[in-house]
């Protein structure tokens, strides 16, 4: 495991500024999360750490040495892609071991490699299969399997449990979370899922523009937002975001409060309203609210 560090990064599209000036430390044997809304520069991020994309200007570095201009096989990354990119022509066992067979790495270090991932992955009864007789988690592992065989010093994911349906993402953040405390290894991961970034991270860095808005862990970020786009980005539902004479009232400009944080009475409040909507959600309602200062959506 390595740390990462990102000095005075940018990168243009053009004349667009995708990512203008960025610097980052993520530390070493972290699972390291980049959020932030479409656009904002994540992916393109990452794939410029893989060397998938040149920068602009600026450095990576990986374990302290600069690999801003080395190839992505030199660089000790390994990535994992939305899409699996598995070879439909052959088996589990082949894919796996396609980069090491690609390297000329000895027959029985192979061996010994795919062996290690397939009983961390449990994979073992699914090495003669292929692509096509598997389910999406099970194709998900092939790849990250693929991964771990390369003992990269780092692990990058982009949005690698999209394809999925909500029960096999919820399997797979428990199966990563439980990978990356196998390995110790260094894992950045880019995700547009509220539930994977605060789940997942130790530490997220939120994204805007190609700016870095907020580093922290989960609960200093949904606890303690140094931005207002932190605050509304942040949370789900968004927190609420109120301005005017009302937000003056306590001494700011904007007032943010999460919908857990009101209460709802049918006799007393500070604000009146009327309920526009109530969605049921097993454990948790949301009532959407409209009211003197605006919509509201308290958790109740």
């Amino acid at each position: 495991m390595s740390e990462v560090q990102i000095e005075n990064l940018s990168k243009q599209f053009g004349s667009v500024d995708v990512i203008p000036d960025l610097s980052l430390t993520i530390p070493k044997g972290s699972f390291t999360v980049l959020v932030g809304p479409s656009g904002c520069g994540k992916s393109t991020l990452l794939r410029i750490i893989a060397g998938l994309e040149n920068q602009t200007s600026g450095k990576v570095l990986i374990g302290g040495r600069d690999v801003s201009r080395e190839q992505p096989a030199d660089r000790g990354i390994a990535m994992v892609f939305q899409s699996y990119a598995l070879y439909p022509h052959m088996t589990v066992e082949k894919n796996i071991s396609f980069g090491l067979r690609l390297a000329h790495t000895p027959k029985d270090e192979i061996d010994r490699r795919v062996a290690r991932a397939a009983e961390t992955l449990q994979l073992n009864d699914l090495l003669q299969r292929k692509p096509a007789q598997l389910s999406g988690g099970q194709r998900q592992r092939v790849a990250i399997g693929r991964a771990i065989v390369r003992n990269p010093e780092v692990f990058l994911f982009d949005e690698p449990l999209s394809n999925l349906d909500a029960a096999l993402r919820g399997q797979m953040r428990i199966e990563l979370l439980e990978l990356h405390e196998r390995l110790g290894s260094t894992m950045i991961y880019v995700t547009h899922d509220q539930i994977e970034a605060m789940t997942m991270a130790d530490q997220i860095v939120v994204l805007n523009r190609g700016h870095i808005e907020q580093v922290g862990s989960p609960l200093e970020l949904y606890d303690r937002p140094e931005t207002v786009f932190v605050a509304g980005f942040i949370g789900s539902p968004k927190m609420n975001m109120i301005d005017g004479e009302s937000a003056a009232e306590f001494g700011g400009d904007v007032l943010g409060i999460r919908p857990e944080n009101i209460d709802l009475s049918s006799t007393a409040g500070k604000w009146k309203g009327r309920v526009h909507m109530i969605e049921h959600l097993g454990n948790d309602t949301l009532v959407h609210l409209e009211t003197v200062i605006g919509p509201l959506i308290v958790r109740a």
